[in-house]
């Protein structure tokens, strides 16, 4: 399998890219050219989305080791829920699973879902929500592997435009401090790779910034994908300099 990204103590001077597909053939081309981790998450559902548990195999068995895999596993609406959902994505044989978390969860609840898929749950904060840091320890003591920050609205704001540097910057550090993997994500565009880079979140996370028209209903377009792994990979070498 190709090297994972979710690794706490990675200090690269960029973080790696992650793109959300629909479908297996997004997936195939978003790992050919070059994304880091493929995603799988249903965009005319909501910023967490999860697709039918029968697209997400075919997508890994696709995908055939060519990059990481990850999928999203929904938004629950409390936290009796969540094991089970977590559960689901998991079976599929995919390699991490994504799923939304609230301050308000009990933390046997979460150490309930991180049981469900064991070193492989990453949980989703929202930054309308106003993200709390001190939820870092909890989710790192119940077993989560990583946490990422997403926009919940699809309302053309992206997350710098929500959450300040400085806050995206502490949520990033909470992380380490933690040993959890960070990202970012939230209508991203390829103007944000730049400001955001020097954060330090393992990895970036897009979808409409590189489908057609920069919808994310549309489809995916592995130029911008390109593209972005190349603007990457140019930030990596800035920062180290």
């Amino acid at each position: 399998m190709t090297p994972s990204p979710f690794d706490p103590a990675s200090g690269e001077a960029a973080p790696r890219l992650l793109v959300s597909v629909r479908d297996a053939d997004e997936a195939l081309a978003a790992a050919l050219a070059g994304a880091d981790l493929v995603d799988a998450k249903d965009p005319e559902r909501g910023a967490l989305g999860a697709l039918p548990v029968e697209i997400v195999r075919g997508l890994v068995a696709q995908i055939g080791g060519r990059a990481v895999t990850s999928a999203v596993a929904g938004e629950p609406a409390d936290g009796t829920a969540l094991a089970a959902c977590v559960a689901a994505m998991a079976a599929t044989g995919v390699d991490y699973v994504k799923v939304a978390v609230q301050a308000g969860f009990p933390d046997a609840a979460l150490a309930e879902a991180a049981s469900a898929a064991p070193g492989r749950l990453i949980g989703v904060l929202f930054a309308e929500g106003a993200p709390d840091t001190n939820l870092m320890p909890r989710l790192a003591s119940a077993g989560f592997i990583g946490a990422m920050i997403d926009t919940a609205t699809k309302d053309g704001r992206r997350l710098p435009d929500l959450l300040p540097a400085p806050a995206l910057a502490a949520f990033t550090r909470a992380c380490r401090e933690h040993g959890l993997v960070s990202g970012l994500a939230g209508s991203l565009a390829l103007a944000d790779i730049a400001p955001l880079s020097v954060l330090g979140a393992h990895y970036l996370g897009f979808r409409g910034g590189l489908c057609r028209d920069s919808d994310r209903t549309n489809g995916l377009d592995p130029v911008r994908v390109a593209l972005a792994v190349k603007t990457l990979r140019a930030s990596a070498r800035r920062n180290a300099a």
